[in-house]
């Protein structure tokens, strides 16, 4: 992602945002014709060549477009899905959580279930959008920025020494009519990302063991407050562009049902760099398939792929990113690069985040080992498991850590009537005599097991996987540091 940041004086105070869950509206919002679909199993069957495509042709255009379908998908649901309780319900819009996520999130794979989201759909097609940020009382705060193409920014983060004072932010893109990055008083930073749709994602920890401060953190919430710049200098809001956002849902109806139409749609809304490597690789396999910047979408006019067979190729290649990322040897070398800036990001760990899990953070910010099991065989909830630690062997975070179990399948917590998703400082743990923990995943509370270190599940064949978070680690400690293994019980 292309950004240009400038330090400006900050004038003016910050207007309290009189909003609940379903988000303030700062202006008239793009006329839309979203149709989130239903959710589709993976496709199994053995891929094999689309006429015109070879087998090594298919799996570099998935490869080559994982990133955004990833994102299509992810930044409609949380904008406009209307199933998705988190949605901020519409572009240029703020959601804000009256709790963490829970059972019902459909948005996002692998979402976590230890800071609140507060998110920020943009639409820069027509103005530049300034989002003002408060004042924190946490441990963990961070904004992270990303477009259609999965490139992600960190523009604040309390491990920079940010959300000590309000900052106003303006953001815009290459196509934003009338604004092109002229400084603007009262705008602290100003942002130009690398496209028309985009989203700024606030994640806080809530400091949920201390009642005071998760008051003030949550009322601190409140007080984002997202304009258009027009609105921000005073007048009104410049009335929105329609547009048709095609069929967006999950990745794998995407590949099967409308794949070059939604990638014409990002193409359209990207800002692709000729000396950026991967764009040009992105470029030269989609207009394989009729897919180029500026060109409309005519489904009789474009080349004819087989989508089941695209889907299955997908679907081989998120198997096995699943795999290396419940494998702590092979996941290791990936850490470090995950989750980072236009020209910092190579083709593997960018199908890699996009696969298992998109809109995560780079490593001076959060890691996500995965939990491997001791006899090598993949989790099932078929059994019960511990994963145990002692006090030396628990994570070396500078902020604070937590445990996160999903479905392997389709990465989504475990529903359950107890509504426990995850063991960590907001979730609930309670550490033993000796400063260790005990981590259990059973269909029933073990007897002498804190409710707090116990992660439900329901006795069934799925494949299940826990995802440890470390948020602001100490890099040096976790080159040596080994995630623990889950011991089939």
């Amino acid at each position: 992602m292309k950004t240009t940041t400038r330090s400006l004086p900050t004038v003016g105070a910050l207007v309290l945002c009189a909003a609940v869950l379903a988000a303030c509206d700062p202006g008239p919002a793009p006329e839309t014709a979203t149709k989130p679909a239903a959710e589709m199993p993976a496709a199994t069957a053995a891929p094999a060549p689309a006429p015109g495509l070879t087998s090594a042709e298919m799996e570099n255009l998935v490869r080559r477009s994982y990133q955004y379908v990833a994102l299509f998908n992810t930044l409609n649901n949380f904008a406009v899905n209307p199933k998705n309780p988190f949605a901020a319900g519409g572009w240029n819009k703020t959601h804000y959580p009256q709790g963490l996520m829970d059972a019902s999130v459909r948005a996002i794979p692998r979402p976590n279930n230890d800071t609140l989201y507060v998110p920020s759909l943009l639409d820069l097609r027509k103005d530049a959008v300034v989002i003002q940020y408060p004042v924190f009382n946490s441990k963990f705060v961070s904004l992270e920025t990303s477009a259609l193409d999965h490139y992600c920014e960190i523009p604040l983060a309390t491990s920079k020494g940010d959300f000590k004072k309000p900052m106003n932010i303006l953001y815009y893109s290459a196509h934003t009519e009338g604004y092109s990055g002229a400084p603007v008083e009262g705008v602290g930073k100003i942002m130009e990302l690398s496209g028309d749709y985009a989203i700024a994602l606030l994640r806080v920890m809530p400091e949920a063991n201390d009642p005071e401060k998760f008051k003030a953190n949550m009322a601190a919430i409140k007080q984002v407050k997202l304009q258009t710049l027009s609105e921000f200098q005073g007048k009104p809001a410049k009335p929105a562009d329609p547009e048709t956002i095609p069929t967006y849902g999950n990745d794998q109806m995407v590949f099967t049902n409308n794949f070059q139409e939604a990638m014409q749609f990002v193409f359209n809304h990207t800002a692709f760099d000729p000396k950026n490597e991967m764009d040009q690789a992105a470029l030269a396999a989609l207009k394989t398939v009729g897919v180029e910047p500026g060109k409309q979408y005519d489904s009789g006019k474009v080349p004819k792929i087989n989508g089941k067979q695209l889907a299955a190729v997908a679907a081989e290649i998120a198997k096995k990113q699943n795999a290396i990322w419940n494998d702590p040897k092979a996941a290791a070398p990936f850490l470090p690069r995950l989750f980072q800036p236009k020209g910092h990001m190579d083709i593997d760990t960018m199908v890699l985040q996009s696969a298992v899990g998109p809109m995560g953070q780079p490593a001076d910010q959060a890691m996500y080992p995965g939990v491997a099991t001791t006899d090598g065989k993949p989790m099932n909830a078929q059994h019960d498991y511990v994963i145990r630690m002692t006090k030396d062997e628990l994570p070396p975070a500078k902020a604070f850590w937590s445990a996160t179990l999903y479905d392997t399948k389709q990465g989504f917590f475990i529903p359950n009537k107890e509504k426990k998703y995850s063991v960590g400082q907001n979730a609930g743990m309670k550490l033993n005599a000796s400063g260790g923990i005990e981590i259990h995943i059973a269909a029933e509370q073990p007897k002498s097991v804190p409710a707090e270190n116990w992660l439900p599940i329901t006795r069934e064949d799925l494949g299940i996987d826990a995802i440890i978070r470390v948020y602001v680690p100490d890099l040096k400690k976790m080159k040596t540091w080994k995630a623990p293994k889950a011991e089939r019980m």
